[in-house]
Formats: structure tokens, sequence, C-alpha cells
């Protein structure tokens, strides 16, 4: 049976120990606070981060000393670290790590200027954190293997037994566990579990998105469940003329339209809030959104920036009404995937 690492998970509530460093080298929690220097815990990819942390530190002169985990595990390191954490920044791959921090009131109210660059629907309520770059889940398909036309109308389809091993998903990774939260907030509890059980029936479990899409490329199986950029990820190192893959968009609000997004925060205990607030700005700027945007097939936030990548356009997905605040902490993903076995 193929269990989620939970010591991974941040909503199991285990906070790492403290031999489980953030990667990058460790900073002295008592250091002294430089005016021109930051220190970033980024869960980001770190093609996207290395890019708009090269670009901020040579606008602006600001040394960004950078740390990298998974987002779970840079919270749970937050937790643990509290006050004494050298963290001026938290930028992380989904929402959900950062709301988790919010709710234990670790992170800073971000200044108006800052939030009204990037559209309401993707910004915290409470005002402490902000997307940066959104996602959509789709359906990468193999065309050799099965026809647009035959994919399921909605991501509750795929737990059907026509499924059975022709579709591959990744139970551990946030994007999935964002969606069962989607799935359970529109379509109730039992429906959300009964769907759960059917996937762990009949689909093939991976250990990531990544390789949920290689292996869809590969014609190793039919289809997979997957964010939208993995699919250009893998394009870029084939070629996309070449790619026998290609990606279903299921739209109608369905809970397998999902959006999600990168989202980034200050801590309360940052020992540099005014080079955080800089860097919080820069991200979210017309120079900092096309720098990611650059880096990564993400959809900038930010209105006006344009995506060298063919995506998809964007008000095109007709996504579920279920926002990244919404989403929360994501803590009910856990139980739910415990109870049908996937945990």
């Amino acid at each position: 049976m193929y269990r989620i690492d939970r010591r991974s998970l941040l909503r199991t509530g285990l906070a790492l120990g403290a031999g489980a460093a953030l990667a990058g080298g460790s900073v002295r929690a008592g250091r002294a606070a430089s005016a021109d220097e930051l220190t970033l815990y980024n869960g980001q990819h770190r093609q996207v981060t290395d890019a708009v942390v090269a670009a901020f530190s040579k606008a602006t002169g600001i040394e960004v000393l950078v740390r990298n985990g998974s987002s779970p595990q840079i919270a749970n390191q937050l937790i643990e670290e509290g006050d004494l954490s050298p963290a001026d920044v938290f930028y992380s791959e989904g929402s959900p790590p950062v709301a988790a921090l919010a709710k234990r009131g670790m992170l800073a109210k971000l200044p108006a200027e800052t939030l009204a660059q990037i559209p309401a629907t993707y910004v915290a309520t409470s005002g402490e954190w902000t997307g940066i770059t959104a996602r959509a889940r789709v359906v990468a398909f193999n065309r050799d293997l099965v026809k647009e036309e035959e994919l399921p109308a909605s991501l509750l389809g795929f737990a059907d037994a026509r499924w059975a091993d022709k579709v591959g998903y990744a139970p551990a990774s946030d994007a999935f566990q964002e969606q069962i939260v989607a799935l359970l907030q529109m379509k109730g509890r039992d429906a959300t579990l009964g769907w759960l059980r059917g996937m762990k029936k009949v689909g093939r479990v991976y250990n990531n998105n990544i390789g949920a899409m290689q292996a869809v490329e590969r014609g190793e199986i039919p289809c997979a469940l997957i964010n939208n950029y993995y699919w250009f990820t893998v394009a870029q190192e084939v070629g996309a003329a070449k790619m026998r893959s290609a990606l279903h968009y299921i739209r109608h609000q369905d809970p397998g339209a999902l959006i999600t997004v990168s989202a980034a925060a200050i801590l309360k205990s940052g020992r540099n809030p005014e080079a955080a607030q800089r860097f919080l700005a820069f991200l979210v700027s017309a120079e900092g959104q096309k720098i990611i945007a650059d880096a990564m097939a993400e959809y900038p936030l930010r209105p006006g920036i344009a995506s060298p990548y063919a995506l998809e356009p964007f008000d095109l997905l007709d996504p579920p009404p279920v926002t990244p605040a919404d989403l929360g902490d994501a803590a009910e993903a856990i139980p739910l995937a415990r109870e049908a076995g996937l945990a």
C-alpha cells in the first residue's frame, strides 16, 4: 500500500527535528541583522527563485541568503524555530504552508500597495500573504493511447472502474491535497471520500507530478492528474513538436480545474522587515513577475504580464469557485486520505 510520507507534510502537525535543516547551509539564529541582506526560506522551484533573487539583488544591492527545501518542511521548521528563526521571508510553492503560519500568528501584515498588485482572489483575506503565480490542475494524456474526447467530463469520473490502471496521480503532492479540499468544499465529505477510495482502487500512484507526467509522455499510462507547468517542463527537454502528450482542461468550474498559487509572506520575527517588504514588492512588480513568468510556465498573477510559454489563456480556464484563501492550510486532506487508505 502506498503511504504518504507524513514526516514531510505540515498538515500532520509533526514539526521536523533540528537535524532536518534546510538545504543551503545553516544560518545562526542569533546573527546580527544587516540592513543590506535578508534571509529567504524558499520552497518554490529553484530556477524561479534563483532568477528573481539575482535580479532583486542587482536592482537593490540587498544580498539574499536562500535556504531551500520543500514548502511543508520549511513551514514545519519555521514553527519549530519560532521567534528565533533567521527567516525574513517565506516563498512557498503552494499557499497552504503559508496559510498554516498565518493561522499561528507568525506572519506580518503586507503593505496595502503590495497587496493591490495582485487580484484579491489570490491574496489572503487577512492581508498576511499574497499569491505570486498560479497554476491550473489539468489532465495530461498520451494521444497515442487515448483520445481527448474519451476523457471524463469531471474529476470524479477518473475514479470509475473504466479507468483502472489508466490514470496516474501523485497523492503526496501539495496540489493533489488542495484538490481534495476543493472537492470536499464543493461536493461534500461522502463524495470526496468515495472519490479517494475509487482513485486508490483504479489509479496508479507516482511519487510526484513530474514522474506522472513523464510516464504519460513515455506511454506507460494513458493519462495523469498534474499541474499544467509539468507538461512544459518535459516539452523543454523533448521539444514541443515531438511531444506525444497534450493537456486537457476540464473547465466548467469542476474541481478538476482548480487554480492553485505559489505564495509569499513576511515573518513577524524577521530581522529586516524593510528589506523583506522590498522583496515582496519586487515579486509582485511588473519586473519581478516577468522574470518569474520567463523562468517557468506558471501564470503571472499581476495583470498585464505575458508568459512566453503557450499557456491556455487564463480567462478560459473556468476554475471552480474555490480560492487559495478558501483552501486555508488544507488540513482536512490528510484525515480523508488516511480514511481512504492513501495514508
